[in-house]
């Protein structure tokens, strides 16, 4: 693979930060296009089947098994980390893959080696979404790696405040050396986004920002013009929440790499400041009646979460206390409400079942659950609580 000099001094800092080697990282224009040029390598090698995933997540997570040419096939979330039960984990015959994502950023490296344990003896490859917590795997009790693919996402809403940019950890020593080499392979082949994708990188923060402070009778119809005529590059595209890929998979430009870099020169001290956070919410939510939180959040180690989920009473206290927050001046959202966020267009494309008998944790998560701000510190954490408690009384 012939990198760019700014794709390898990424790499080169992913590396660092993980405890890897360079030449097992790749970077990607976005996150999901890594792992659809993974599944799609995963399809070539083995054919067709299908991949085991979870409703309680972003579309974008699923767009790309489904572009690959693989069928997404849901199964329960584990009640302790809102990622795929292993406990539960049943898989079908024509399997292929299992995700493991660390919903929010939490990661339960007990559970994950049992998922992972159960998916290598069913022959399944194991891909690791590490899209909420850049630079962070699930690791072995010796400290290596347990996924055989690992996503890191740059992209909008994510740890870093760079809106694009991804990679790809592929793990050398797993359980499928050759399959690992095909994936390798495949993502060194991408070519790099030409210089109008470029363009629309560069443009995106200044154009949403405008958007933004639009009223939407003026904002919604302007944005889906300036998508159609490719003038903005969306977050989450039409298409996509039709079950389709918007583009084929590329490498980041340069400004992209660099951008990135030097987001990542920042991680140190972000990561401080949300575990300070996640540590606020835990001793503060002690107190507060009718709030609960993932086991994993509540009794585990601090960890640099995106998000610090909580589970309240119903979906309306639940919205209510979502809009309580943002009312304060914080921003919080029902993550994932609704399933495969931001919403699907076509629940068929997506295979999505439609008897929810065996998803209960996630039912219960979809309908209860709020996302409040993990990086605004101790007297953030002490408002948006506040605000949290009168959702709960007016509710009451």
């Amino acid at each position: 693979m012939n990198r760019t000099p700014a794709e390898e001094e990424l790499v080169r800092e992913l590396a660092r930060r993980t405890d890897t080697r360079p030449e097992d990282w790749f970077a990607v224009f976005k996150a999901r296009y890594g792992m659809q040029a993974a599944l799609e390598a995963l399809h070539a090698s083995r054919g067709g089947g299908s991949v085991v995933t979870q409703l309680f997540t972003c579309l974008t997570a699923v767009v790309p098994i489904m572009a690959a040419g693989l069928t997404p096939v849901y199964r329960d979330v584990s009640s302790r980390t809102a990622s795929l039960d292993p406990e539960r984990l049943e898989l079908p015959g024509d399997a292929l893959a299992v995700m493991l994502q660390h919903t929010y950023g939490v990661i339960d490296n007990e559970e994950s080696a049992e998922l992972v344990r159960r998916a290598h003896a069913a022959g399944c490859l194991v891909v690791e979404d590490s899209a909420h917590c850049v630079c962070r795997m699930a690791r072995d009790e010796a400290g290596a790696p347990l996924a055989d693919v690992s996503v890191h996402s740059f992209g909008v809403e994510k740890i870093l405040p760079t809106h694009f940019g991804g990679a790809v950890w592929v793990n050398p020593d797993g359980a499928f050396a050759d399959l690992a080499a095909s994936i390798a392979d495949e993502l060194g082949s991408l070519p790099v986004a030409d210089g109008a994708l470029d363009a629309l990188a560069r443009r995106y923060r200044t154009e949403n920002r405008i958007l933004a402070h639009l009223p939407a009778p003026v904002s919604v119809p302007l944005r889906r013009v300036l998508v159609s005529s490719g003038a903005f590059e969306p977050a989450v595209s039409e298409e996509e929440r039709r079950g389709r890929a918007a583009r084929r998979p590329v490498r980041p430009s340069a400004w992209v790499c660099e951008r990135a870099l030097q987001a990542l020169s920042l991680l140190d001290e972000q990561e401080r400041v949300r575990v300070r956070t996640v540590a606020a919410y835990r001793s503060a939510t002690e107190d507060v009646p009718g709030v609960e939180t993932l086991p994993a959040v509540a009794s585990g180690p601090d960890q640099p979460l995106l998000r610090f989920p909580i589970l309240l009473p119903d979906t309306a206290t639940a919205d209510h206390a979502v809009g309580q927050v943002c009312a304060s001046g914080l921003f919080a959202e029902a993550w994932y409400r609704p399933e495969l966020g931001p919403g699907v267009l076509d629940a068929r494309a997506f295979n999505v079942p439609g008897d929810r008998s065996y998803l209960s944790v996630h039912e219960r998560l979809v309908a209860t659950c709020a996302a409040l701000p993990a990086d605004v510190g101790e007297d953030g954490v002490r408002r948006a609580l506040d605000a949290v408690r009168s959702a709960l009384a007016s509710q009451g």
